[in-house]
């Protein structure tokens, strides 16, 4: 019995973390071709009405989407 946390499994096509993956500076994570990044911070919504609602939802899509966590279309 292993009490390997992090490993490969054999053939390569599966990697299982069990322990903390750290990035180090310069490193990245892609998917797709595209790079993975922090979305920028959404503040929370005071919205009133649901068009203001709307504003704040739209806000938070389009930060997803800058940070390649969501598809553009």
């Amino acid at each position: 019995m292993s009490n390997v946390k992090n490993y490969t499994e054999q053939g390569g096509e599966k990697t299982v973390i069990g322990g903390e993956l750290y990035i180090t500076t310069g490193g990245k994570i892609s998917f797709g071709g595209a790079e993975l990044k922090p979305a920028a911070v959404q503040a929370d919504s005071v919205a009133s009405t649901i068009a203001a609602l709307v504003i704040d939802f739209n806000a938070l899509l389009s930060k997803l989407k800058a940070a390649g966590l969501m598809e553009t279309e």
